[in-house]
């Protein structure tokens, strides 16, 4: 029960001190998802730049969204993840996260991603709930769809 208790203290502070809130500049990709169950939604913008290794880099990556606790404090979690990481690392990191989601509450996999997923395993307790998944779940959909549109206008053969 403590350990719950530590987690929905995790989501409240992103809830109500997001970081990375506030749409900014330059920006490669804007995508916009709603979570029509309840009507959450977010605007997130991704940035990208290549390092000296020429991996594409989330730069940054900038959201407003309006809904539940759940859904704002899941993308203010996102943010801290995967900020300076590659593009092939964030997304690795979003698979961990639907692996999170898909454990039901087991806390045996909440354990073994700790590491990867830092503040974010606090939704761990979230997976229980199906209708709330996909409140969890938005934001980093739209990180999966803002990816595939940032690389496709900077990559060789992209259409920008």
């Amino acid at each position: 029960m403590q350990l719950e208790s530590m987690y929905q203290e995790i989501i409240l502070d992103h809830y109500k001190n997001p970081h990375g809130r506030g749409l900014r500049e330059p920006f490669e990709a804007e995508v916009h998802h709603v979570n029509p169950t309840c009507g959450d939604e977010v605007t997130l913008r991704l940035h990208i730049e290549n390092n000296a290794a020429g991996d594409a880099v989330v730069s940054d990556l900038s959201y407003e969204g309006m809904g539940c606790s759940i859904s704002q404090a899941s993308i203010s979690a996102m943010y801290d993840l995967v900020l300076g990481k590659s593009v092939t690392e964030a997304l690795a990191t979003g698979e961990d996260f639907m692996t999170l989601m898909q454990a039901k509450g087991d806390p045996t996999v909440a354990e073994k991603l700790e590491d990867s997923l830092e503040d974010a395993v606090a939704f761990a307790g979230v997976s229980k709930y199906p209708a709330r998944i996909k409140c969890a779940l938005m934001s980093w959909m739209a990180l999966k769809d803002a990816s595939a549109r940032a690389l496709a206008t900077t990559t060789p053969g992209g259409t920008s």
